[in-house]
C-alpha cells in the first residue's frame, strides 16, 4: 500500500534517483541536475515536499508545493514546482495520489488557488491536473527550445475555493 508524508532530511538521495530517473526534455526544460547535488537545499526544503512512499517507508515518488512570491498579496496561491513518481513505480495511481495530497495539504495552508506550470508536450501530466480540476489559465507559446522544438509552456490553476472544485462540495 502506498501512503503520502511529509519529507524528511534522509529522503534527499532517493527523491534525487527519482529525479533523475524520472528527468527527460519532454517533462523538464531544464538541464539534468547534477546526480551529487542534494535534492534539498538552500531553494527547496523537506517541508515543501509530499512523498509517496512503499509499506516500507521508500520514496517511490514526490509533489513539491512552494509559495511563487513571499508577496503577502499573493499568499493565497500555492504553486505546484513538481510531481515525479519513479518509473518502477508508475501506473499504480501513485501520481493521483500525490496530486490529491497536494490539494489537501494546499487548503490545509490556506491556499484558495493552486497553480503550475507543464510543457505542452507532458500530455500525460495535463490530462492528470484536468481530471482533478484544473484548467489552463494560459500558454507561453514557444517558451522554451527543446531537442531543436519550440515547445510551449502551459499555465494551469484549480481554484480550492470554488463550489464545484474537486473537492466536489
Amino acid at each position: 500500500m502506498i501512503t503520502t508524508r511529509q519529507g524528511r532530511p534522509e529522503d534527499s538521495d532517493r527523491l534525487r534517483e527519482i529525479d533523475q530517473r524520472t528527468w527527460s526534455p519532454q517533462v523538464a526544460p531544464m538541464p539534468r541536475e547534477d546526480p551529487s547535488t542534494p535534492f534539498f537545499g538552500d531553494r527547496l526544503a523537506p517541508a515543501d515536499a509530499l512523498v509517496a512512499v512503499t509499506e516500507d517507508d521508500v520514496p517511490c515518488g514526490y509533489a513539491l508545493l512552494q509559495q511563487h512570491t513571499q508577496a503577502p498579496s499573493h499568499a493565497h496561491v500555492v504553486l505546484l514546482n513538481g510531481l515525479a513518481v519513479d518509473p518502477e513505480h508508475q501506473g499504480q495511481g501513485i501520481g493521483r495520489l500525490l496530486l490529491e495530497a497536494t490539494l489537501a495539504e494546499a487548503r490545509r495552508r490556506g491556499a484558495t488557488k493552486l497553480s503550475l506550470r507543464v510543457l505542452s508536450t507532458n500530455e500525460d501530466a495535463m490530462r492528470l491536473y484536468r481530471s482533478h480540476g484544473f484548467v489552463v489559465e494560459g500558454t507561453l507559446r514557444g517558451e522554451f527550445v527543446l531537442d531543436g522544438r519550440e515547445v510551449d509552456d502551459v499555465l494551469m490553476a484549480c481554484r480550492l475555493d470554488a463550489p464545484d472544485g474537486p473537492d466536489g462540495s
